[in-house]
C-alpha cells in the first residue's frame, strides 16, 4: 500500500495484470453475484433523472425491476447500489446476439442519448474504491470470474492501472493519475 494525495492504494493494482475478455466470461460480472453495482448518492440521482432515455435499451425484465424496486435500491447496510433482476443480473444488463452482458446504460450513452457513461463503480472495475473519512482506499477486487481477464491482460502484459486509465482519471483526475504512473514507473525499475 502506498498513500497518493488523500487515497491509499494497493499495490496490485499495478503489479497485477488485466484485460477484461468479453468473449469468454460474457459479461458474468454484470450477472453473477447477490449485490447491484454500488453507487454513491449523486449517481443514484442521476439515474433517476436519465432513466427515461435509457429505458428504451433495457430489456422488459430490466425495466420490471426497476419500476417495482427504483432506479436504485438500498441494500442491508444503507448502501445505494443498482437493483437486481431476480437476486442476480442487474437491472441495467442488455445483451448482444453472442448472449454477452452489457450495460444498458452505456449502450445509451454510445447512441449518444446521455452524457454519463455508467457508474463509476461499473467502469472502475475490478478496482474498488472504499472512502472512509479521511481518505479512499484504491483497492483490487479479486474474483474467479475474472480468471480469463487476468490471464489475457498477462499475455498482453497490461497492469490494472492501465486498463482502466480513463475511470480513474474521471474518477481521481489526471493529476492524480500522472502521480500513480509516477510510483508505477519507481515500483518497475
Amino acid at each position: 500500500m502506498f498513500q497518493l494525495g488523500k487515497t491509499i492504494v494497493s499495490e496490485d493494482i499495478i503489479e497485477k495484470d488485466f484485460v477484461c475478455n468479453l468473449s469468454a466470461c460474457k459479461g458474468a460480472c454484470c450477472i453473477d453475484g447477490d449485490a447491484g453495482a454500488p453507487l454513491t448518492k449523486e449517481e443514484a440521482e442521476i439515474l433517476e433523472d436519465i432513466y427515461p432515455k435509457v429505458k428504451p435499451f433495457l430489456r422488459k425484465k430490466g425495466i420490471e425491476a426497476i419500476e417495482a424496486q427504483g432506479t436504485s435500491t438500498k441494500n442491508e447496510w444503507d448502501e445505494i447500489e443498482t437493483p437486481l433482476i431476480n437476486g442476480a443480473d442487474c437491472a441495467y444488463v442488455i445483451f448482444d446476439n453472442k448472449k454477452t452482458a452489457l450495460c444498458g446504460i452505456e449502450e445509451a450513452y454510445n447512441q449518444g442519448e446521455i452524457k454519463w457513461k455508467k457508474p463509476i463503480s461499473c467502469h472502475l472495475y475490478p478496482i474498488r474504491v472504499k472512502d472512509y473519512t479521511e481518505f479512499s482506499a484504491v483497492n483490487y477486487e479479486r474474483w474467479d470470474i475474472c480468471d480469463d481477464a487476468c490471464s489475457l491482460g498477462k499475455e498482453l502484459q497490461v497492469p490494472i492501472y492501465k486498463f482502466v486509465k480513463e475511470a480513474l482519471i474521471r474518477k481521481f483526475g489526471e493529476d492524480w493519475y500522472t502521480e500513480l504512473e509516477k510510483v508505477a514507473n519507481k515500483m518497475q525499475s
